[in-house]
Parts: C-alpha cells; structure tokens; sequence
C-alpha cells in the first residue's frame, strides 16, 4: 500500500483516515489544531502520525478534508509544498440551505485549486458524494471521480479501489462542478424520503 497525507481533522477527514489505515494504507494527519490532529491519530491508530501543517506532506496522495470556503486558503498556504502531489478535492460548496452550489461552471473548488496549487499538482475531485457517516461503515460503495489527468485518476482510481470502493471515472477537470452537483442530489434524496443512510451507485450492464 501507500502513504497518504490528510489535510483535516474532522469528520469526514476521520471516516477518510481510518478507512484507509484499515486498509493498509500509512496516514500522517495536518491540521492547523495539532492536538486535534494528535487525538485524531491516536483514534485511527495503526502507525497514524502528525505532520506539521504547512510542511510538505510525506504522501503523494493528499486528501483535501477542509471546509470549501477555506480550501483554496490552504493550499495557497502551502505552496510549493504541494509541487508533484495527487490532491483529492472532497468539498461541496453547497450555498446556504444547500439547495444549490456557491460555484459556477468553470469555477469549480476543484478548479480554483488547481489554479492556487503549484505547476505539477494534480487535483481529483472524489469522495464528496459520500457521506461521511456512509464511508466510515467500510463497506463496498461507488465513488465518483474526475479531475486532473488520466494519469492521475488511474492513480486516484488504485486508492479508491483499495479502500473496497468502486472508482467510478467521470472525465477531466471540467466534470468537476458536476460532481458538485452530484453532492446537492444526494442532499436532496436523503432529505426527500431516501434518508442519510444512502449512498449513489451505478448500474453497469
């Protein structure tokens, strides 16, 4: 298995983290609270560690886990730190009531980061259309990528199918503002009769 760094220290950071420590994988948590980081890493255990927030991340795969509105700030933050890497995007910019996206077209999270991130780092949008709560259940799910290159979701694709997930590919960057609004539709079925329990999934005949 890999390394993978963490960007988070929060829910969905946790169900991402312990997934994948159960998995095999190594998990070095960032965050800007490092003692939340700390008992994060104590929680997933399995040789889980803390890197400072900020210093290049030691996996090649880096899970985004932030908040949408604060994303872009981090990675700009880290700059050339991020030069070479995979950066897994999981945010949904959902607006207010979640009812829509606060992005536009062309202007996705995804997208945004890639244009703060250094020349060379790649950005997949993947694992937002899964609650988190789902996630950490650690049973077999669909996950719909797209993003970055085809050389990086082939590498995107590996991860997710080592976590027991069924990687889903859904194209280039510009497919990123419609997994977006794949995050708003699965809002929608859990709020309209389906329940927070569901998860998307594909038919493949």
């Amino acid at each position: 298995m890999t390394a993978i760094s963490i960007i988070g220290s929060g829910n969905m950071a946790t169900a991402i983290g312990t997934r994948a420590a159960k998995h095999g994988h190594t998990v070095e948590l960032m965050s800007r609270d490092a003692a939340k980081a700390q008992a994060l890493a104590q929680q997933i255990g399995n040789g889980a560690t803390v890197g400072t927030f900020g210093a290049r991340p030691a996996g090649d795969i880096v899970i985004v886990a932030v908040l949408y509105a604060s994303a872009v700030d981090v990675v700009t933050h880290y700059g050339d730190a991020l030069a070479g890497k995979i950066l897994i995007d999981i945010t949904n910019p959902f607006n207010a009531d979640a009812t829509g996206l606060a992005t536009t077209p062309g202007s996705s999270v995804s997208q945004q980061l890639a244009a703060a991130a250094p020349e060379g780092t790649q950005v997949v949008k993947a694992l937002n259309s899964i609650f988190g709560h789902v996630l950490a259940q650690d049973v077999p799910l669909d996950a719909l990528f797209a993003g970055g290159s085809a050389e990086a979701r082939s590498r995107v694709a590996a991860f997710l199918q080592s976590l027991d997930l069924r990687p889903l590919d859904a194209g280039g960057p510009e497919m990123t503002h419609v997994l977006e609004w794949a995050g708003i539709l699965l809002m929608g079925l859990a709020r309209n009769g389906a329940g927070f329990d569901l998860a998307l999934g594909a038919e493949i005949r």
